[in-house]
């Protein structure tokens, strides 16, 4: 039969027809997609033009892998189909569009008969996924899709069916090969006539433009944005922050030579570039929304409305915001303040996220222009910030009490000594959090290290003051205790907090730190326990599950090192590792009141509760706070102990054993 393109309909020749559908089609894609570029541009700079060679590495397993896609397998095995067989059948364009002038003159004829089958492959891949995803919402409607519009989202899939079906039909006249197009060549016996096959191919580039058509109209914009997104993500440490300013030597510019006339993110504009493609490149898939212990609370955040809203203002202020004017609503007022605060910066929206969205730093940014400039912040947050500012921690003790806690233990302090244990204000201050700091320190004495305290010589790490959005506060503190560390020759940290561990060995690095190694005690012991220097914990009949901090696990990588040092774990709790639960304090949330909802640590403790456990072990003092107050909250009767005092209780009780032999025996 005549080609459908090169027969005539009517007045019009086939062409004519494909070339009025593709300059529609394809015009208002390029107008949609440059206006969403240069609402992109206008925000500020970001330095994402470095490391290649990892954003390379990590576009292939990302973008192309599809590698955090895949950790979801049955609605990621699904999206891959249809994303994968995308990729195979996309070359077919060129020749539906061209009468197969491709395939028949300018592809050697050696690569049609393998061409042909990668085609046929692709479109059978993304009609298996599509039908999988359609049967998914409509039969298996997972709870978080229950209640919501599925139009924009079958429509998709209804064309998307459609485009591959009709490519079998049209595939049937074109003499197929029953071992390249099996599927195709089964077509062809069907005897279709060949009105059937016109109406399909007119059918098949009518939802081949259709698409194209809606594709900057919904959230499958993420197709052209994702591209930029994904190669152009964070390359530095997990949930590192940013300087208010950097200088030449890319390190943050002293505070005595600061000069800047904003803090933080008030408008539009003021985010970066790299920040805004976000808003364009979201699926709306909600894993950041089913992983958001905020959100799972009751509380006003949902992080992947966050994301919407970014793109929403783009779009609903286009006309002001292109021709460099700024709105009146703030990106405070679109976003809101409850959803601002209640983060508590877990990370786990970002983690989560297979297009490497960034969802943190948008609502860090705003508190950091709500601490710092508006001075619209919760007024529960002035009583920690000023104690923070007059005796540099949270508590408000004085600071000639830091090292009370070790007053009789024989330990240096403001000595220089190899390991410095870093104590954190929880552990220095909190009567709960110092037995872990005696723990921590008689164990490191037990294995013959060097250790040594800074007493009131050490400040606070300057964690909760970032994740308040008071920078300008927590590089005060940065920078005074790298003068100590300076000082004292300070190269080795130990530190039992996280956020510590992360503050000091991730971010102080833009401070004069690059140097330090920080290692998080558990690291140290397991270390210890490998090397012999001290004994492998015996469980004694007792069950243990272990609960992973944030800013461990998710954030720090450190996982293995606290389950070796307990001798393993018992029972898992559903969410752990990288996938733990929040325990509701982070991001300042320790030093705030939870109103909406339930209480995070609440829903954490119940999930560990179900393990039928006797102890949770912890490796955070904030967790070891939040996690037990939720095990008296839902009525469970746990202990909760941090590693090292698991451990150091062991020892004891074996001295105490020998001792009483000895005793005994005389």
């Amino acid at each position: 039969m005549i080609h459908p393109l090169l027969q005539t309909y009517g007045p019009l020749d086939g062409w004519m027809i494909l070339l009025i559908m593709a300059s529609v089609s394809i015009g208002f894609f390029t107008y949609q997609v440059q206006k969403a570029t240069r609402l992109v541009l206008i925000g500020a700079p970001d330095s994402r033009f470095d490391s290649w060679v990892p954003r390379i590495m990590e576009f292939i397993v990302g973008w192309l892998g599809q590698k955090k896609v895949l950790r979801d397998r049955v609605a990621g095995t699904m999206h891959v189909l249809i994303f994968w067989g995308f990729l195979m059948l996309a070359s077919d364009m060129f020749d539906l569009a061209t009468a197969n002038y491709f395939s028949g003159e300018l592809l050697p004829e050696l690569l049609v008969g393998p061409w042909n089958g990668v085609v046929e492959l692709g479109y059978t891949m993304a009609l298996i996924g599509c039908v999988s995803a359609f049967v998914r919402r409509v039969v298996f409607t997972p709870e978080k899709l229950k209640g919501k519009s599925q139009l924009e989202g079958n429509t998709i899939l209804l064309l998307i069916f459609t485009i591959t079906t009709t490519s079998f039909m049209i595939e049937s006249k074109e003499d197929p090969s029953p071992f390249w197009e099996p599927i195709g060549h089964q077509f062809s016996e069907f005897g279709l006539s060949d009105g059937a096959v016109v109406v399909s191919y007119w059918l098949h580039m009518l939802s081949i433009s259709a698409f194209l058509f809606l594709i900057p109209l919904s959230k499958h914009m993420h197709l052209v944005m994702a591209v930029p997104n994904v190669f152009f993500h964070d390359t530095g440490p997990v949930a590192k922050m940013r300087p208010l300013a950097l200088g030449d030597d890319g390190k943050a510019v002293p505070l005595e030579d600061l000069d800047i006339e904003s803090f933080g993110v008030s408008s539009y504009n003021q985010y970066t570039w790299r920040q805004l493609i976000d808003g364009w490149s979201c699926t709306s898939c909600a894993r950041c929304q089913d992983v958001c212990p905020a959100y799972a609370s009751g509380k006003g955040l949902n992080p992947m409305q966050v994301i919407h809203d970014v793109r929403d203002y783009a779009n609903e202020h286009a006309p002001l915001l292109l021709s460099g004017e700024t709105p009146e609503e703030s990106m405070m007022q679109r976003i809101t303040e409850e959803a601002v605060w209640a983060c508590t910066t877990c990370n786990a929206c970002v983690d989560v996220c297979p297009l490497y969205i960034e969802h943190v730093p948008k609502l860090t940014d705003l508190r950091r222009n709500a601490m710092m400039e508006t001075m619209e912040y919760p007024d529960v947050l002035n009583t920690a910030m000023g104690n923070i500012e007059s005796a540099s921690n949270p508590y408000g003790y004085g600071e000639h009490e830091r090292a009370d806690w070790a007053a009789d233990l024989d330990v240096k302090i403001g000595e220089p000594a190899e390991y410095i244990y870093f104590v954190g204000c929880a552990a220095s201050f909190d009567e709960r959090n110092q037995k872990v700091a005696r723990s921590t320190i008689s164990l490191l004495k037990e294995a013959g290290l060097d250790v040594g305290i800074l007493g009131m010589q050490e400040g606070c790490s300057g964690d909760p003051a970032r994740r308040a959005g008071n920078e300008y506060l927590f590089q005060m503190l940065a920078e005074t205790n790298m003068m100590t560390f300076q000082e004292l020759g300070v190269k080795r940290i130990i530190a039992s907090c996280p956020h510590c561990f992360h503050t000091l060995g991730k971010e102080y690095g833009d401070y004069g730190g690059e140097e330090l190694e920080v290692f998080h005690h558990s690291e140290i012991l397991a270390k210890l326990q490998e090397e012999g220097s001290l004994p492998r914990v015996e469980k004694n009949g007792q069950s243990i599950t272990f609960h992973d901090p944030c800013y461990l696990g998710r954030i720090g990588g450190i996982i293995d090192e606290p389950r070796d040092v307990i001798g393993g774990v018992d029972v898992e709790t559903e969410k752990s590792g990288r996938d733990s639960f929040c325990c509701g304090a982070g991001g300042a949330q320790m030093w705030m009141e939870e109103e909406a909802g339930k209480r995070v640590n609440e829903i954490r403790a119940k999930e560990l509760s179900e393990t039928g456990c006797d102890t949770v072990a912890v490796g955070c003092p904030f967790c070891s706070i939040m996690v037990k107050d939720g095990l008296d909250a839902v009525g469970a009767d746990m202990d909760v102990k941090d590693v090292a005092e698991i451990l150091w209780e062991q020892i004891v009780a074996k001295d105490n054993e020998i001792q009483e032999n000895i005793t005994n025996a005389n």
